[in-house]
């Protein structure tokens, strides 16, 4: 048995799908193996095929590839000392298998399948994989090292059974999503499985965007007496390669880099900008278009858009019609300017007037209402499409999580949009994450240092201005109540009983209930965005849209 490893760890940025991409990443990242003189590199959860690939799981053809994808991967460690530690769908007599193989020198000398399945709101594992036996570790250069795949390490029985089987060092792939709070829930995790076992554990994470879920890299190891020996980068690729040495306490690292995660205010902004990033370039767009209102959700989104794509690839518009305000003007282009981007002005005054003449005979003697408001949103939403169908950008939708939740947007007006970087950020959140942005430069982005947000647009009432003199309030309660009351439905769901305990007006909060449940089908056809929370809208929190329930604890005294 050797006394010394060096591993690297591939923390990479696949692409669902892309199996010659996912593959050409792989071998780039071995050759940097070898030049590194690693003993050991391992790969991310089902590195080539992305993760996850959902029901491309049920063709045939996509595991076939994905399986001759990996062999190509083995073949490629013939003539190396490296050993290979690379997750992969595979296919054995029982099914389908979330599976890693060691492949050294050319050939497959070990699988290992996932034997714990996730099947909760983000993945559904179970529905493609069948799962495995408790695994007994594998030797690698004489070593015995136990390699549990993700979703394994929440199970203390799996860890557990590899080091009583001999393991000495646990190499844990990933594919694990941000979301608030995540990372400091992993190392409680591994720290509570390495303090029960006593061996390091290696805990490997992808990074990018893929559709709604962004995966955060920061990659880690704990030794036992919870020394962090190394962490990789947030939000970014990494190639980390660490020394360790056998002691006579076991495995430490003797050379770690440990890179410090970005801060609670930063990572939101990092993974909304990777999230957008990631689904505009990985779906073969090069540049976006939005409506810039002067209000603080389009100049956040800009702003998220510049440091993503660079100020050449973003678009913004102005749309304003007789209830927009000469502030509302003045700061949508003072945001525009600051930020460098193509700023165009199209009146929807004239369409949205002769749509109203047109329809005058079939609404006869009607009195006004959000009719004609939404006319303007969706005259807002036909123009924005247009641009982005002659000009081949991606439509970005503004609307926050606030909104979303009430239902306090248009359908098929200002929800038109292949993409929406807020829809799992509350009201206050927009508001903190742009005072936060002006006075800070977050890393690995396109846009400039300074207050590219006017304060101006930070300090006004939120308006939608389709009527004269509109406030958001005078249809919501204020943002900090309302997102407080929302946080109690969505995040904790709280009953009515519960939340006027906090001391919340009972018909407020019947009136929030009401809403929440009511707006379900918009948000149904709604764009995908960023998950920051346990509980995102729709990938975080499924109801029916059909639904008669109503919770009449508030009833009872």
């Amino acid at each position: 048995m050797t006394d010394r490893l060096r591993i690297a760890l591939a923390q990479l940025n696949p692409k669902v799908g892309d199996l010659k991409g996912n593959l050409a990443l792989g071998r780039k990242a071995l050759a940097d193996a070898v030049e590194a003189k690693a003993d050991i590199l391992m790969f991310s959860e089902l590195f080539l095929t992305g993760y996850f690939p959902e029901d491309l799981f049920f063709k045939r053809q996509f595991v076939d590839d994905a399986i001759a994808a990996a062999r190509e991967l083995t073949a490629a460690t013939a003539g190396t000392n490296v050993s290979l530690v690379l997750p992969t769908v595979w296919r054995d007599e029982e099914g389908l298998r979330n599976a890693v193989i060691l492949a050294e020198n050319g050939r497959v000398t070990a699988r290992r399948f996932k034997r714990e399945l996730p099947n909760d709101d983000v993945f559904y594992e179970r529905r493609y994989f069948v799962p495995g036996d408790l695994a007994e570790p594998v030797t690698i250069k004489g070593v015995s090292i136990g390699i549990p795949i993700c979703e394994d390490i929440w199970h203390a029985d799996v860890c557990e059974h590899l080091v009583d089987n001999g393991a000495r060092l646990l190499l844990c792939p990933n594919g694990s999503p941000y979301w608030r709070n995540k990372q400091d829930m992993r190392k409680e995790l591994v720290l509570a499985r390495v303090n029960e076992d006593n061996v390091p554990l290696i805990y490997l994470n992808q990074v990018g965007g893929q559709d709604e879920l962004v995966f955060d890299g920061a990659s880690f190891a704990i030794e036992p007496g919870g020394r962090l020996a190394l962490q990789g980068k947030s939000f970014e690729e990494d190639f980390i390669v660490s020394d360790w040495v056998h002691t006579d306490n076991g495995w430490r690292c003797g050379n770690g880099q440990v890179v410090p995660l970005v801060s609670s205010d930063e990572a939101p902004w990092r993974a909304c900008i990777l999230g957008l990033r990631d689904y505009v370039y990985k779906n073969g767009f090069k540049q976006v278009v939005l409506g810039l209102s002067g209000g603080i959700d389009s100049a956040v989104v800009a702003t998220m858009a510049v440091d993503a794509l660079g100020p050449e690839n973003v678009h913004c518009l102005m749309l304003p019609y007789r209830y927009t305000s000469e502030e509302s003007l003045r700061d949508a282009k003072d945001c525009a300017e600051r930020l460098g981007v193509r700023y165009d002005i199209v009146s929807i005054g004239a369409p949205v007037d002769d749509a109203l003449e047109e329809l005058a005979p079939v609404f006869g003697n009607k009195p006004q209402d959000l009719t004609e408001e939404n006319i303007q949103s969706r005259m807002r939403g036909l123009v924005l499409m247009a641009v982005s169908n002659k000009f081949g950008s991606m439509l970005l939708t503004t609307g926050n999580k606030s909104e979303m939740s009430v239902g306090y947007a248009t359908i098929y007006g200002d929800m038109n949009g292949g993409f929406n970087p807020l829809k799992d950020m509350l009201k206050m959140q927009v508001y903190r994450l742009a005072r936060w942005r002006n006075e800070n430069l977050p890393g690995n982005v396109l846009g400039q240092r300074g207050e590219v947000i006017p304060q101006a647009i930070i300090d006004k009432a939120p308006s939608a201005e389709l009527r004269p003199n509109q406030t958001d309030q005078d249809s919501l309660p204020p943002y900090p109540v309302l997102d407080a009351i929302l946080e109690g439905f969505v995040e904790e769901e709280l009953s009515i009983k519960e939340l006027v305990a906090r001391g919340f007006e009972l018909e407020t909060v019947k009136r929030i209930e009401k809403l929440l449940y009511i707006a379900e089908y918009k948000r149904r056809q709604s764009a995908p965005g960023v998950k920051l929370t346990a509980k995102a809208l729709g990938l975080g929190r499924k109801y029916p849209i059909t639904n008669g329930y109503r919770d009449d604890s508030g009833n009872i005294n």
